[in-house]
């Protein structure tokens, strides 16, 4: 959901990704075609069944081995013990869950047991309540994502006794409840920078490119990361695996106020977020590789807490998947994240630079 204010005034589609980019960036372009397909296909949090098949057919066209798990999907390169990826593969929705009744899909009453206050989405929700409306949407059934029809966001309100955003839609007023909506997302690039509901298909496209490239670890591809479920399958998986491990890196964007604030850097860092303190030694690890391959870094937990000097009411730390798979696991199971800078956070026009894809890629492929 919304955070930041977002200028997109620098957006201006091409005719083609690599119209946008230029052929001498092949690389980034093939990033981009990649994202550029799986940014249509919806995932509405607690309904990423189609969008898991559509991942382990990109998977299994590059021949690496692939295995579903409930909530998580598992891909392993020539060798897996390397390092290990995560990127959670929903993104924010609505669900309907009456007649034109539809609420936020992340914070309907079965998913608010697993979220605790601080993180990011909880605290704006309710200073977001008018920034959908004239919002298309497209609605598909749960489990197979059939295509069942367009709408648009007609009103929203806070319910105080529900503690969520409800929506009415106009056009799609014949559905049932537990139809699945998904914010109608296509890509759009210009020379600079690229926008779209980036949260987190940016990351699945940027493993997915990984693979392509010769990536030899194991990535783990999680559902509900924005109900804050998703540690839970991660770390039912790493039990299953007996699979102790302080080299989980995990794959995320991370919302700025403003471009400006975003361009300062071209990749975000971590040493902790609102519920633990990441793996220190990987953690200088990344960025001791930033600094050998001239990629401008910073740290975003140490961001908060100085813009947190000036300000009236702090901002949260943010609770992440890492942190409470490490909180959960008493450290067990530990590692450090990489983040891409944007603004626009949790909405259809989500932007980021790409200079900052660019330097994530480098990075990453550092470790194939």
């Amino acid at each position: 959901m919304l955070l930041f204010p977002v200028s997109v005034s620098r957006i201006h589609p091409p005719a083609s990704v690599s119209d946008a980019v230029g052929p001498e960036d092949a690389d980034l372009s093939d990033f981009l075609e990649i994202l550029q397909s799986l940014v249509r296909e919806p995932s509405v949090v607690g309904t990423e069944d189609s969008f898991f098949r559509v991942l382990r057919r990109e998977l299994d066209e590059i021949g690496v081995s692939v295995e579903r798990y409930l909530g998580v999907l598992v891909a392993r390169g020539s060798d897996p013990g390397s390092v290990l990826l995560s990127a959670h593969i929903d993104r924010h929705g609505l669900l309907c869950t009456g007649p034109n009744e539809f609420q936020y899909a992340a914070f309907i009453a079965g998913n608010q047991g697993e979220l605790t206050g601080d993180s990011v989405s909880e605290q704006t929700m309710a200073s977001i309540t008018g920034r959908f409306t004239g919002q298309r949407v497209q609605a598909h059934l749960p489990y197979t994502g059939t295509y069942l029809g367009q709408g648009t966001i007609s009103s929203s309100r806070l319910c105080e006794y529900r503690r969520n955003l409800l929506f009415e839609i106009e056009g799609l007023e014949f559905l049932q409840p537990g139809t699945p909506v998904a914010f109608l997302d296509r890509l759009r690039v210009s020379g600079t920078h690229l926008s779209a509901q980036l949260d987190n298909v940016l990351g699945v496209a940027l493993i997915v490119h990984l693979f392509r490239k010769g990536f030899a670890g194991t990535a783990l591809f999680t559902a509900q990361e924005e109900a804050g479920r998703s540690w839970r399958y991660a770390l039912s998986w790493l039990l299953r695996e007996n699979r102790a491990t302080n080299r989980l890196l995990v794959l995320d964007t991370s919302p700025y106020p403003s471009p400006e604030a975003a361009d300062a850097q071209e990749v975000v860092l971590r040493g902790k977020d609102a519920g633990a303190a990441f793996d220190p030694a990987f953690t200088r690890e990344l960025e001791g590789r930033c600094l050998e391959l001239g990629i401008p870094f910073s740290y975003k937990d140490r961001w908060i807490e100085t813009e947190n000097l000036s300000r009236a009411k702090p901002m949260s730390l943010g609770r992440t998947e890492l942190g409470r798979l490490v909180a959960a696991s008493q450290g067990r199971f530990t590692g450090t994240t990489l983040q891409i800078p944007t603004t626009g956070y949790h909405t259809a026009e989500e932007t980021a630079s790409l200079a900052s894809v660019r330097a994530a890629i480098r990075l990453l492929s550092s470790f194939c």
